[in-house]
């Protein structure tokens, strides 16, 4: 996020492009390439890199909590699946924090935007569709669906790390507008997903029941993801920066 982010989550100017050389960022990239000592790693990295980190980590819990779910001998006790659902809007705090964490130390790094992107697929792209998964929609189709959606998100985050520097910037240097959605607007997803659990609207018991037989069964609610996938990587949806 900022100047070191990728993702370009609406907070502020997380995704402002650094400087062409920045002396910070130099200094990084020394010490990942010839620091050869065992935790050589954690040197290089700054505060809000390890922030970043605790943006995985919720998303990595939020995955494990929706296994959880699907494995517990009870399935009407949902404590799991609220879990894994409220993983995804603490991983979003991180996201925003480590943006102003590396403008206040006034520290752009090489490093933090990649960790920023795979953080960010983890967190709002693999946790959403695991937590769909586990409250049931479990066809091979809806795998089909909910994959196509992590994949957009994919393709969402790869982008935009190639293209930030290209698209049109105001006079601070942020980027005039986002392509497409960013990807931690999937809590949209999660906060209708937990709407749906708070009702009881799980497993056998998902709006809309099930389409279709064999190969071809499916949820119908899968389609959102498929949708919210589409935004996110249009080229023609520009959307104006706060």
């Amino acid at each position: 996020m900022s100047q070191r982010r990728s993702n370009g989550a609406p907070s502020g100017p997380k995704d402002t492009a650094p400087p062409p050389k920045d002396q910070t960022q130099d200094k990084q990239a020394r010490l990942l390439s010839s620091d050869a000592g065992h935790f050589s790693l954690f040197r290089a990295l700054h505060l809000a890199d390890f922030i970043t980190e605790l943006n995985g980590f919720c998303g990595v819990m939020s995955v494990f909590s929706s296994l959880r779910y699907c494995v517990q001998a009870d399935p009407s006790n949902h404590t799991n699946l609220y879990l894994a659902l409220g993983f995804i809007p603490l991983g979003l705090f991180f996201d925003f924090m480590d943006g102003k964490v590396a403008r206040w130390r006034q520290k752009a790094s090489l490093m933090g935007q990649e960790l920023d992107s795979l953080a960010d697929l983890v967190s709002f792209g693999v946790s959403p569709a695991a937590a769909a998964f586990s409250m049931g929609l479990r066809t091979p189709l809806d795998h089909v669906l909910l994959a196509f959606f992590v994949l957009c998100g994919l393709t969402r985050l790869a982008r935009f790390n190639v293209t930030v520097a290209m698209l049109p910037k105001d006079a601070s240097g942020k980027s005039r507008y986002f392509e497409g959605t960013p990807i931690p607007t999937s809590l949209g997803l999660a906060s209708l997903m937990a709407y749906w659990v708070s009702k009881g609207w799980t497993l056998e018991n998902v709006p809309l029941g099930t389409w279709g037989s064999g190969i071809f069964e499916v949820h119908p609610v899968a389609v959102l993801f498929v949708l919210h996938g589409c935004l996110m990587v249009s080229k023609t949806l520009h959307i104006p920066k706060p």
